[in-house]
């Protein structure tokens, strides 16, 4: 085992944290971040997490249930909030005594934080501003991710380097705070870390490994792109707060601004309410994610890419993905 002294001194709070090798989060990647890639990132040292997504809570619990039979070492569950069936998903998690749990894609509802935090889990949130963040903070979220705009997915406003000159010099004494977006070299990992981060979360950098089960034509459209290529979604109704999200371009961006418009009309008529339209984005955009991760319709399917794609050029073990990063972070920091 290499050492990587510098690299893993910088992120000892993290690792201490999670309870793995390296600080190195996975972020959770609807279809993609399943048993088989979340088991072998944290086999290779990381730290894995089971993207729910729009999962049913005995789906969740099939899945953890499969993970736990891939790897002893520690991984996590992310779960949306507006999942209409959180506190049951939450439920499963505590049954399965998972460790960590990442409430992501909007403000925890009142009571998610304690639900797990009763049964000893730890806590992560995201936020988009300094405020929110001190906010869930002192609400009991155990640590947070600031992630900037060039991630893939669903993604804020602001740019990763912006957040984490504003939320680092803030934060980052007195709390664990992971950095996300855009990071596909360890020269950016080791500069975030020297900024005072206790670790860092990617994505679209383990998306097209040996271990991911995303369809081979998925992998190729990663490995054909560049960072141009990953857009990001556009607003067509200012009433109809949508989350931007970041993608490929193709025919799929095209129906999501058709399905805004579809789902905004049916605001106007009333009949569905704003819970209730989101929800149907976000069901469009996990069917759309499924089209293109499982059935390799890259054309009318959701690529959802970071822009650090156009770092991914082939298919390699996940081993492989961390070994480099953390040779590049050490060799960054002894420089």
């Amino acid at each position: 085992m290499t050492s990587f002294p510098h690299t893993r001194r910088l992120m000892q709070r993290g690792i201490d944290f999670l309870g793995t090798e390296y600080a190195v989060l996975c972020g959770a990647m609807s279809w993609v971040s399943e048993r088989n890639l979340v088991s072998a990132i944290s086999n290779a040292g990381g730290f894995g997490v089971i993207a729910c997504g729009a999962m049913t809570p005995e789906l969740l619990d099939a899945e953890i249930t499969a993970t736990k039979a891939l790897t002893v070492k520690p991984f996590g569950v992310n779960l949306i909030t507006m999942h209409p069936m959180l506190f049951d998903l939450i439920a499963v998690c505590a049954r399965h005594k998972i460790s960590h749990v990442v409430l992501a894609g909007g403000i925890p509802p009142k009571g998610s934080v304690e639900a797990i935090k009763d049964f000893g889990g730890k806590v992560l949130v995201f936020a988009p501003t300094l405020a929110l963040a001190k906010k869930l903070l002192r609400s009991g979220a155990d640590a947070l991710v600031i992630e900037g705009s060039e991630a893939g997915g669903h993604i804020g406003p602001v740019a990763t380097s912006v957040l984490a000159q504003e939320f680092l010099p803030e934060l980052a004494e007195d709390h664990v705070v992971l950095v996300a977006g855009g990071i596909g070299h360890g020269d950016m990992i080791a500069a975030y870390l020297e900024m005072g981060a206790s670790g860092v979360q990617l994505g679209t950098a383990f998306a097209c490994a040996s271990e991911s089960i995303a369809h081979p034509l998925f992998k190729k459209a990663f490995f054909r792109a560049n960072a141009r290529d990953a857009v990001a979604s556009v607003q067509v109704d200012p009433r109809l707060p949508v989350i931007p999200v970041r993608a490929l371009k193709n025919k799929g961006t095209e129906e999501f601004t058709a399905k805004q418009r579809e789902v905004a009309q049916l605001l106007d008529e009333g009949k569905v309410d704003m819970g209730e339209a989101q929800l149907q984005i976000e069901h469009f955009w996990a069917g759309a994610l499924r089209r293109a991760v499982i059935d390799g319709d890259v054309e009318n399917g959701s690529l959802m890419a970071g822009q650090s794609v156009g770092m991914v050029n082939t298919e390699e073990p996940v081993a492989t993905i961390m070994q480099r990063l953390m040779d590049q972070s050490e060799a960054a920091l002894a420089r």
